[in-house]
Protein backbone atom coordinates (compact mmCIF):
# COMPACT_ATOMS: atom_id res chain seq x y z
CA UNK A 1 0.00 0.00 0.00
CA UNK A 2 1.60 3.43 -1.06
CA UNK A 3 1.47 6.69 1.15
CA UNK A 4 -1.36 8.15 -0.89
CA UNK A 5 -3.82 4.91 -0.40
CA UNK A 6 -2.51 4.29 3.50
CA UNK A 7 -4.24 8.19 3.64
CA UNK A 8 -7.66 7.28 1.84
CA UNK A 9 -10.84 5.82 3.92
CA UNK A 10 -11.40 2.20 3.82
CA UNK A 11 -14.35 2.15 1.61
CA UNK A 12 -12.24 4.82 -1.15
CA UNK A 13 -9.31 2.08 -0.99
CA UNK A 14 -11.84 -0.65 -1.75
CA UNK A 15 -13.19 1.45 -5.15
CA UNK A 16 -10.10 2.23 -6.33
CA UNK A 17 -6.87 0.27 -5.32
CA UNK A 18 -5.35 -2.51 -7.97
CA UNK A 19 -7.07 -0.10 -10.74
CA UNK A 20 -4.51 2.89 -12.63
CA UNK A 21 -6.06 6.12 -11.91
CA UNK A 22 -6.03 8.71 -14.39
CA UNK A 23 -2.93 7.39 -15.99
CA UNK A 24 -4.96 4.87 -17.82
CA UNK A 25 -7.00 5.12 -20.38
CA UNK A 26 -9.94 2.68 -21.11
CA UNK A 27 -12.27 -0.12 -18.92
CA UNK A 28 -12.58 0.79 -15.30
CA UNK A 29 -11.83 -2.37 -14.61
CA UNK A 30 -8.41 -4.34 -14.66
CA UNK A 31 -8.42 -6.39 -18.01
CA UNK A 32 -9.67 -10.22 -17.31
CA UNK A 33 -6.72 -12.25 -18.80
CA UNK A 34 -7.09 -15.72 -19.08
CA UNK A 35 -3.90 -17.36 -19.75
CA UNK A 36 -1.28 -20.18 -19.40
CA UNK A 37 1.59 -19.71 -21.52
CA UNK A 38 3.50 -15.79 -21.90
CA UNK A 39 5.20 -14.76 -25.38
CA UNK A 40 8.19 -13.29 -25.48
CA UNK A 41 8.86 -11.16 -28.38
CA UNK A 42 12.91 -12.35 -28.52
CA UNK A 43 15.43 -14.54 -26.16
CA UNK A 44 16.70 -11.35 -24.34
CA UNK A 45 13.30 -10.11 -23.81
CA UNK A 46 12.70 -14.00 -22.36
CA UNK A 47 15.86 -13.69 -20.43
CA UNK A 48 14.86 -10.32 -18.63
CA UNK A 49 11.60 -11.58 -17.51
CA UNK A 50 13.32 -14.89 -16.59
CA UNK A 51 13.12 -15.13 -12.40
CA UNK A 52 10.11 -12.21 -12.37
CA UNK A 53 6.04 -13.10 -11.65
CA UNK A 54 5.84 -12.13 -15.51
CA UNK A 55 7.28 -15.32 -16.79
CA UNK A 56 4.03 -17.61 -16.80
CA UNK A 57 0.68 -17.30 -15.74
CA UNK A 58 0.37 -19.55 -12.95
CA UNK A 59 2.85 -16.68 -11.29
CA UNK A 60 0.89 -13.95 -11.77
CA UNK A 61 -1.39 -12.18 -14.66
CA UNK A 62 -2.48 -8.34 -15.05
CA UNK A 63 -5.83 -9.69 -13.32
CA UNK A 64 -4.40 -11.33 -10.23
CA UNK A 65 -1.98 -8.83 -9.65
CA UNK A 66 -4.55 -6.15 -9.62
CA UNK A 67 -6.44 -8.12 -6.90
CA UNK A 68 -3.50 -9.25 -4.86
CA UNK A 69 -2.90 -5.36 -5.07
CA UNK A 70 -6.13 -4.72 -3.79
CA UNK A 71 -6.22 -6.32 -0.84
CA UNK A 72 -2.93 -5.53 0.31
CA UNK A 73 -4.13 -1.89 0.40
CA UNK A 74 -7.44 -3.24 2.27
CA UNK A 75 -5.43 -5.28 4.95
CA UNK A 76 -2.25 -2.96 5.13
CA UNK A 77 -0.57 -5.97 4.42
CA UNK A 78 3.01 -6.15 2.26
CA UNK A 79 2.58 -9.28 0.18
CA UNK A 80 -0.59 -11.32 -1.02
CA UNK A 81 -0.91 -14.55 -2.21
CA UNK A 82 -4.04 -16.25 -3.97
CA UNK A 83 -4.53 -20.25 -3.22
CA UNK A 84 -7.87 -21.74 -4.97
CA UNK A 85 -9.74 -21.77 -1.30
CA UNK A 86 -9.46 -20.80 2.34
CA UNK A 87 -8.15 -23.62 3.31
CA UNK A 88 -5.86 -24.43 0.91
CA UNK A 89 -4.65 -20.75 1.63
CA UNK A 90 -3.95 -22.33 5.37
CA UNK A 91 -2.40 -25.33 4.48
CA UNK A 92 -0.13 -23.46 1.95
CA UNK A 93 0.66 -21.07 5.14
CA UNK A 94 0.99 -23.85 8.12
CA UNK A 95 3.23 -25.79 5.57
CA UNK A 96 5.62 -22.39 4.92
CA UNK A 97 6.13 -21.96 8.31
CA UNK A 98 6.36 -25.36 10.01
CA UNK A 99 9.02 -27.76 9.89
CA UNK A 100 9.90 -31.66 11.28
CA UNK A 101 10.20 -31.08 14.97
CA UNK A 102 8.34 -28.22 15.01
CA UNK A 103 5.24 -27.58 17.75
CA UNK A 104 2.70 -25.93 16.45
CA UNK A 105 -0.36 -24.14 19.38
CA UNK A 106 -3.87 -24.01 17.79
CA UNK A 107 -6.73 -22.82 18.55
CA UNK A 108 -9.28 -25.18 19.67
CA UNK A 109 -12.60 -23.33 17.93
CA UNK A 110 -10.20 -23.80 14.73
CA UNK A 111 -12.24 -24.32 11.55
CA UNK A 112 -12.47 -28.16 11.56
CA UNK A 113 -10.93 -29.15 8.34
CA UNK A 114 -7.96 -26.99 9.86
CA UNK A 115 -8.11 -29.29 12.27
CA UNK A 116 -8.01 -32.49 10.17
CA UNK A 117 -5.37 -30.88 8.48
CA UNK A 118 -3.28 -30.53 12.20
CA UNK A 119 -4.04 -34.11 13.15
CA UNK A 120 -3.15 -35.50 9.49
CA UNK A 121 -0.57 -34.11 7.13
CA UNK A 122 1.40 -32.25 9.76
CA UNK A 123 1.25 -35.19 12.29
CA UNK A 124 2.41 -37.49 9.39
CA UNK A 125 5.11 -35.16 8.53
CA UNK A 126 6.52 -34.98 12.46
CA UNK A 127 4.70 -31.58 13.52
CA UNK A 128 2.97 -31.79 16.56
CA UNK A 129 -0.61 -29.89 17.34
CA UNK A 130 -1.61 -28.65 21.12
CA UNK A 131 -4.76 -26.81 20.84
CA UNK A 132 -5.44 -24.23 23.62
CA UNK A 133 -9.30 -22.58 25.12
CA UNK A 134 -9.32 -19.47 22.79
CA UNK A 135 -9.94 -17.08 25.54
CA UNK A 136 -6.54 -18.05 27.28
CA UNK A 137 -5.23 -14.65 26.15
CA UNK A 138 -1.84 -14.21 27.96
CA UNK A 139 -2.22 -17.21 29.61
CA UNK A 140 -0.68 -19.23 26.68
CA UNK A 141 2.56 -18.31 28.06
CA UNK A 142 1.79 -21.77 29.97
CA UNK A 143 1.91 -23.79 26.81
CA UNK A 144 4.71 -22.42 24.77
CA UNK A 145 7.51 -24.85 24.18
CA UNK A 146 11.00 -23.98 22.85
CA UNK A 147 9.88 -25.33 19.68
CA UNK A 148 6.33 -23.61 19.27
CA UNK A 149 7.08 -22.12 15.67
CA UNK A 150 3.59 -21.12 14.68
CA UNK A 151 0.63 -19.74 17.35
CA UNK A 152 -2.82 -19.96 14.95
CA UNK A 153 -5.84 -17.63 16.34
CA UNK A 154 -9.22 -17.30 15.08
CA UNK A 155 -11.55 -14.46 16.38
CA UNK A 156 -14.69 -14.81 16.44
CA UNK A 157 -13.85 -18.60 16.84
CA UNK A 158 -15.65 -21.08 14.25
CA UNK A 159 -19.38 -21.33 15.18
CA UNK A 160 -19.09 -20.58 18.95
CA UNK A 161 -17.73 -17.41 18.01
CA UNK A 162 -15.31 -16.50 20.85
CA UNK A 163 -13.43 -13.28 20.84
CA UNK A 164 -9.54 -14.01 21.56
CA UNK A 165 -6.99 -11.27 23.13
CA UNK A 166 -5.05 -11.16 19.87
CA UNK A 167 -2.51 -8.38 21.27
CA UNK A 168 -1.98 -10.38 24.82
CA UNK A 169 -1.25 -13.58 22.34
CA UNK A 170 0.46 -12.28 19.77
CA UNK A 171 2.93 -10.67 22.67
CA UNK A 172 3.63 -13.88 24.03
CA UNK A 173 4.12 -15.40 21.16
CA UNK A 174 6.74 -12.98 19.48
CA UNK A 175 8.42 -13.19 22.91
CA UNK A 176 9.19 -16.76 22.17
CA UNK A 177 10.11 -16.72 18.98
CA UNK A 178 6.89 -17.74 17.19
CA UNK A 179 4.90 -16.14 14.57
CA UNK A 180 0.98 -15.71 14.75
CA UNK A 181 -0.70 -16.71 12.00
CA UNK A 182 -4.49 -15.75 11.85
CA UNK A 183 -7.90 -17.00 9.72
CA UNK A 184 -9.48 -13.27 9.70
CA UNK A 185 -12.38 -14.79 7.15
CA UNK A 186 -15.65 -13.33 9.42
CA UNK A 187 -13.41 -10.09 10.20
CA UNK A 188 -12.84 -9.65 6.45
CA UNK A 189 -9.81 -7.46 5.12
CA UNK A 190 -11.32 -4.56 6.72
CA UNK A 191 -13.42 -5.28 10.22
CA UNK A 192 -9.55 -5.05 12.05
CA UNK A 193 -6.49 -3.73 11.65
CA UNK A 194 -5.02 -7.59 11.57
CA UNK A 195 -0.95 -6.11 11.44
CA UNK A 196 -1.47 -3.69 13.84
CA UNK A 197 -3.01 -6.16 16.56
CA UNK A 198 0.46 -8.14 16.06
CA UNK A 199 -0.61 -11.06 13.33
CA UNK A 200 1.95 -11.77 10.82
CA UNK A 201 0.21 -13.93 8.57
CA UNK A 202 -3.87 -12.96 7.73
CA UNK A 203 -5.70 -15.55 6.11
CA UNK A 204 -8.69 -15.59 4.50
CA UNK A 205 -11.48 -17.91 2.55
CA UNK A 206 -12.20 -14.89 -0.39
CA UNK A 207 -14.99 -17.31 -1.12
CA UNK A 208 -17.08 -15.23 1.28
CA UNK A 209 -17.19 -11.72 1.42
CA UNK A 210 -14.59 -10.66 -0.73
CA UNK A 211 -15.96 -12.42 -3.51
CA UNK A 212 -19.29 -11.86 -1.79
CA UNK A 213 -21.89 -13.70 -4.51
CA UNK A 214 -21.17 -17.55 -4.27
CA UNK A 215 -20.21 -17.88 -7.30
CA UNK A 216 -16.25 -18.50 -7.03
CA UNK A 217 -14.05 -20.54 -4.33
CA UNK A 218 -10.59 -18.86 -3.28
CA UNK A 219 -8.19 -18.08 -0.61
CA UNK A 220 -5.91 -15.19 0.38
CA UNK A 221 -2.86 -15.58 1.92
CA UNK A 222 -1.70 -11.82 3.41
CA UNK A 223 1.47 -11.30 4.89
CA UNK A 224 4.05 -8.88 6.70
CA UNK A 225 7.14 -7.89 4.84
CA UNK A 226 9.42 -10.34 7.06
CA UNK A 227 7.64 -13.79 6.04
CA UNK A 228 6.55 -12.38 2.41
CA UNK A 229 9.36 -14.51 1.17
CA UNK A 230 9.45 -17.12 2.50
CA UNK A 231 5.74 -18.00 2.22
CA UNK A 232 5.83 -17.69 -1.37
CA UNK A 233 8.39 -19.76 -1.80
CA UNK A 234 6.17 -22.67 -0.20
CA UNK A 235 3.37 -21.39 -2.36
CA UNK A 236 5.35 -21.49 -5.50
CA UNK A 237 6.28 -25.19 -4.92
CA UNK A 238 2.88 -26.70 -4.63
CA UNK A 239 1.89 -24.49 -7.50
CA UNK A 240 -0.52 -22.67 -6.04
CA UNK A 241 -2.29 -20.30 -8.19
CA UNK A 242 -6.09 -19.15 -9.46
CA UNK A 243 -7.65 -18.17 -12.67
CA UNK A 244 -8.26 -14.75 -14.27
CA UNK A 245 -11.86 -15.68 -14.06
CA UNK A 246 -12.32 -15.89 -9.99
CA UNK A 247 -10.06 -13.09 -9.93
CA UNK A 248 -11.92 -11.03 -11.91
CA UNK A 249 -15.02 -11.90 -9.50
CA UNK A 250 -13.65 -11.32 -6.54
CA UNK A 251 -12.28 -7.80 -7.67
CA UNK A 252 -16.31 -7.11 -8.47
CA UNK A 253 -16.98 -8.18 -4.73
CA UNK A 254 -14.36 -6.23 -3.48
CA UNK A 255 -14.71 -3.04 -4.91
CA UNK A 256 -18.71 -3.04 -2.83
CA UNK A 257 -17.42 -4.97 0.16
CA UNK A 258 -18.31 -1.71 2.55
CA UNK A 259 -21.02 -1.02 1.36
CA UNK A 260 -22.19 -4.89 1.63
CA UNK A 261 -21.28 -5.35 4.96
CA UNK A 262 -23.07 -2.27 6.02
CA UNK A 263 -26.51 -4.13 5.14
CA UNK A 264 -25.64 -7.30 6.74
CA UNK A 265 -24.02 -5.60 9.90
CA UNK A 266 -27.94 -3.61 10.34
CA UNK A 267 -29.30 -6.70 9.66
CA UNK A 268 -27.32 -8.93 11.47
CA UNK A 269 -28.42 -6.65 14.58
CA UNK A 270 -31.86 -6.79 14.61
CA UNK A 271 -31.98 -10.53 13.85
CA UNK A 272 -29.49 -10.92 16.83
CA UNK A 273 -31.68 -9.05 19.06
CA UNK A 274 -34.46 -11.02 17.85
CA UNK A 275 -33.55 -14.32 18.47
CA UNK A 276 -32.48 -13.24 21.97
CA UNK A 277 -36.30 -12.14 22.07
CA UNK A 278 -37.53 -15.80 21.61
CA UNK A 279 -37.82 -18.08 24.79
CA UNK A 280 -36.63 -20.77 23.40
CA UNK A 281 -33.25 -19.27 22.96
CA UNK A 282 -30.81 -19.78 25.45
CA UNK A 283 -27.90 -17.60 24.57
CA UNK A 284 -27.15 -15.48 20.73
CA UNK A 285 -23.78 -15.82 19.77
CA UNK A 286 -23.10 -12.71 18.24
CA UNK A 287 -20.15 -10.16 19.35
CA UNK A 288 -21.21 -6.98 17.98
CA UNK A 289 -24.50 -6.78 19.78
CA UNK A 290 -24.42 -4.84 23.13
CA UNK A 291 -24.69 -7.90 26.06
CA UNK A 292 -23.14 -10.41 23.62
CA UNK A 293 -20.31 -12.71 25.28
CA UNK A 294 -17.00 -11.07 23.68
CA UNK A 295 -18.51 -8.03 23.08
CA UNK A 296 -15.85 -5.65 24.82
CA UNK A 297 -13.28 -7.01 23.51
CA UNK A 298 -14.89 -7.17 20.24
CA UNK A 299 -15.47 -3.04 20.18
CA UNK A 300 -11.77 -2.76 21.52
CA UNK A 301 -10.35 -4.71 18.65
CA UNK A 302 -12.11 -4.63 15.73
CA UNK A 303 -14.03 -1.83 13.28
CA UNK A 304 -17.84 -1.94 14.26
CA UNK A 305 -18.48 -0.69 11.19
CA UNK A 306 -17.75 -3.61 9.19
CA UNK A 307 -19.34 -6.18 11.65
CA UNK A 308 -20.32 -9.24 9.20
CA UNK A 309 -23.34 -11.20 9.22
CA UNK A 310 -22.46 -14.43 10.55
CA UNK A 311 -23.94 -15.59 13.96
CA UNK A 312 -25.09 -18.75 16.43
CA UNK A 313 -28.06 -19.22 18.70
CA UNK A 314 -28.18 -22.05 21.11
CA UNK A 315 -31.14 -23.14 22.48
CA UNK A 316 -31.67 -24.08 25.83
CA UNK A 317 -31.31 -28.32 26.51
CA UNK A 318 -35.28 -28.61 26.17
CA UNK A 319 -35.45 -28.22 22.84
CA UNK A 320 -34.89 -31.20 20.46
CA UNK A 321 -33.26 -31.90 17.46
CA UNK A 322 -36.38 -32.35 15.43
CA UNK A 323 -37.62 -29.18 16.98
CA UNK A 324 -34.73 -27.38 15.45
CA UNK A 325 -34.57 -29.17 11.99
CA UNK A 326 -38.49 -28.37 11.98
CA UNK A 327 -37.61 -24.64 12.12
CA UNK A 328 -34.84 -25.20 9.77
CA UNK A 329 -37.42 -27.02 6.93
CA UNK A 330 -40.07 -24.11 7.43
CA UNK A 331 -37.85 -21.06 6.29
CA UNK A 332 -38.02 -20.10 2.98
CA UNK A 333 -35.50 -17.12 2.71
CA UNK A 334 -32.54 -18.77 5.14
CA UNK A 335 -30.86 -21.24 2.24
CA UNK A 336 -29.47 -24.72 4.16
CA UNK A 337 -26.05 -24.82 2.69
CA UNK A 338 -22.69 -24.75 4.14
CA UNK A 339 -20.45 -21.60 3.57
CA UNK A 340 -21.19 -17.78 3.98
CA UNK A 341 -20.62 -14.20 2.96
CA UNK A 342 -22.47 -14.43 -0.01
CA UNK A 343 -25.60 -11.82 -0.35
CA UNK A 344 -28.08 -14.56 0.39
CA UNK A 345 -29.05 -15.93 3.97
CA UNK A 346 -28.40 -19.27 5.10
CA UNK A 347 -29.31 -21.51 8.30
CA UNK A 348 -27.51 -24.75 9.14
CA UNK A 349 -27.57 -26.83 12.67
CA UNK A 350 -24.50 -27.26 14.66
CA UNK A 351 -23.29 -29.42 16.86
CA UNK A 352 -19.76 -27.72 17.62
CA UNK A 353 -18.97 -30.45 20.52
CA UNK A 354 -17.72 -32.80 17.87
CA UNK A 355 -14.82 -30.51 16.85
CA UNK A 356 -13.52 -29.22 20.33
CA UNK A 357 -10.66 -31.04 22.60
CA UNK A 358 -10.95 -28.12 24.71
CA UNK A 359 -14.63 -27.54 26.56
CA UNK A 360 -16.20 -29.41 24.28
CA UNK A 361 -19.26 -30.54 27.09
CA UNK A 362 -20.17 -26.58 26.82
CA UNK A 363 -21.57 -26.81 23.38
CA UNK A 364 -23.72 -30.20 23.71
CA UNK A 365 -27.25 -28.24 23.59
CA UNK A 366 -29.02 -27.66 20.03
CA UNK A 367 -27.47 -24.80 17.92
CA UNK A 368 -28.06 -23.37 15.25
CA UNK A 369 -25.48 -21.24 12.92
CA UNK A 370 -27.35 -18.19 10.52
CA UNK A 371 -25.70 -15.88 7.97
CA UNK A 372 -28.20 -12.62 7.68
CA UNK A 373 -27.75 -11.51 4.26
CA UNK A 374 -28.96 -8.54 2.00
CA UNK A 375 -32.61 -9.10 1.98
CA UNK A 376 -34.97 -6.86 3.35
CA UNK A 377 -34.92 -7.76 7.64
CA UNK A 378 -38.70 -7.78 7.65
CA UNK A 379 -38.57 -10.27 5.70
CA UNK A 380 -35.93 -12.60 7.56
CA UNK A 381 -37.67 -11.99 10.96
CA UNK A 382 -40.93 -13.47 9.12
CA UNK A 383 -38.97 -16.32 7.64
CA UNK A 384 -37.60 -16.93 10.98
CA UNK A 385 -40.92 -16.72 12.73
CA UNK A 386 -43.17 -19.51 10.49
CA UNK A 387 -39.68 -21.61 11.53
CA UNK A 388 -40.05 -20.89 15.44
CA UNK A 389 -43.72 -21.77 14.73
CA UNK A 390 -43.05 -25.38 13.65
CA UNK A 391 -40.81 -25.88 16.21
CA UNK A 392 -43.55 -25.20 18.42
CA UNK A 393 -45.80 -27.65 16.95
CA UNK A 394 -43.16 -30.43 17.72
CA UNK A 395 -43.18 -31.43 21.63
CA UNK A 396 -39.85 -30.67 23.92
CA UNK A 397 -37.92 -33.27 25.85
CA UNK A 398 -40.19 -32.36 28.87
CA UNK A 399 -43.01 -33.03 27.20
CA UNK A 400 -41.55 -36.19 25.49
CA UNK A 401 -41.07 -37.63 28.97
Amino acid sequence: MNKHESQLQTATRLTHAGRKGKDHHGPVNPPLVRASTMLFPDCAALQEANGTRRVYARHATETTMALEQALCAAEGAAACMLTPSGLSAITTTLLALLKPGDHLLMVDTTYDPTRQFCEGLLKQNGISTSYYDPLIGAGISALMQPNTKVVFVESPGSLTFEVQDIPAIAAVAHAGGAVVVSDSTWATPIGWASFELGIDVSIHAATKYIVGHSDALMGAILTNEALQHRVRDTYKQLGMSIGGDDAALALRGLRTMAARLAVHRESAKVVARWLQSQPEVAEVLYPPMEGAAGHELWKRDFRPEYACGLMGAVFHRDVTKQQVAALIDRTRLFGIGFSWGGYESLILPTCPSNYRTINGEKWTAPMLRLHVGLEAVEDLLADLEVGFSALRTLPTMAQVA
